[in-house]
């Protein structure tokens, strides 16, 4: 039998499986977010309140859930980083507010874009794709590295920037569109190698050295960040251009064992549970040893590979067993510490070098 295609919203591309309701056309779909936000913009533009919708508007206001409310809901998803939670959620939520700001009010509330500082593997993605998850909007991942002088791809005109329709460089006669961001919140994070001497040099306290004690020194290096500002991202090499777009500046601290370790089995969607769930589904019961978990925290801080090393290192170890057991009858496997050890070690993961 041949697969059927998957469904997609034409306008937003959502799947069938992330929407309530997708509305067939003739040559397309249509899901109930871009039905509600056609009917915002229909109203907008005839100068009418839109309708009161429960759980989506009300009396043409957007509705969202309180800071409180927006942490919590990333504590299911996210571990630890509280002080990057509590920025999020309050620009959130004083985003919501500003676009259900009357257009007639004589104060206008300007938007404050957001940039995270934090190494590989600290939880930036993950926080930003929570957030869109919790607000059901769409969700979309530029790397700004091919934004060079030579390949900038946009114009600013105000509120307005020109992009090329399927993203990428710009090239001669290509054919731009016109984007209006004044209501699109920018959430931006980069890992900024490098950028904790910065920061020593400006709060005089020392990054490295020969003569520091180890116990101090780790302790200094893993709370540098707290005391980032504009002036260090500008030191570093970011346009000032680009910083005043920025005004809010946040950082996420760096993982040690223990927060690895909740990482790997706490949250709602942890790791373990996602393996433990694609086991089940070919009706394997999955366990671990607990000494697994601390042999999987102590590889992805040796490699230096944070959180999202987890996953590679999970996959090298139950590559085999998800090969070899589908087609075996086994109800139940237990992953111990030598088969993890071998395995891993097996595995051309195990060849990387650290930095």
């Amino acid at each position: 039998m041949a697969k059927q295609p998957i469904l997609h919203c034409s306008f937003c591309g959502r799947s069938r499986d992330e929407v309530k309701i997708l509305i067939a056309g003739q040559d397309g779909h249509i899901c109930e977010n871009c039905v509600e936000h056609a009917e915002e913009i229909i109203a907008q533009e005839l100068g009418q309140p839109a309708d009161s919708k429960p759980g989506s508007t009300t009396a043409g206001k957007l509705t969202v859930r309180k800071p409180i409310e927006i942490k919590k809901f990333l504590d299911e998803y996210v571990i630890g980083q509280d002080d990057a939670k509590k920025i999020l959620a309050v620009a959130v939520y004083n985003h919501y507010k500003r676009l259900n700001q009357k257009v007639d009010n004589d104060v206008e509330i300007e938007k404050s874009n957001i940039i995270m500082v934090g190494e590989t593997g600290t939880g930036k993605t993950l926080l930003a794709k929570s957030i869109a998850r919790m607000l059901n909007v769409p969700f979309a991942i530029v790397d700004a590295t091919v934004f060079t002088e030579a390949g900038y791809v946009g114009e600013d005109v105000g509120s307005e920037v020109l992009v090329p329709p399927q993203g990428g460089r710009k090239h001669p006669e290509q054919k731009l569109v016109k984007i209006n961001t004044q209501n699109i919140l920018f959430i931006c994070g980069g890992a900024f190698d490098g950028i904790d001497k910065i920061i020593a040099r400006r709060v005089n306290t020392n990054a490295i050295g020969f003569n520091v004690n180890k116990e101090l020194q780790d302790y200094q290096h893993n709370h540098l960040l707290q005391f980032i500002n504009s002036v260090d991202l500008k030191n570093f090499g970011l346009i000032p251009e680009l910083l005043g777009r920025l005004p809010v500046v946040t950082y996420l601290n760096p993982l040690d064992a223990h927060v690895l370790r909740n990482i790997l089995t706490e949250p709602k969607n942890s790791l373990i549970k996602q393996f433990v769930k694609l086991f089940e589904i070919e009706g394997i019961h999955l366990t671990f040893e607990p000494a697994v978990y601390d042999f999987m925290v102590n590889k992805a801080l040796e490699y230096k590979l944070g959180a999202r090393g987890l996953r590679s290192i999970c996959e090298s170890i139950l590559t085999d067993a998800m090969f070899e057991l589908p087609s075996q009858k086994v109800k139940n496997f237990e992953v111990t510490l030598e088969y993890a050890d071998r395995k891993f070690n097996l595995s051309k993961l195990s060849m990387l070098k650290v930095a």
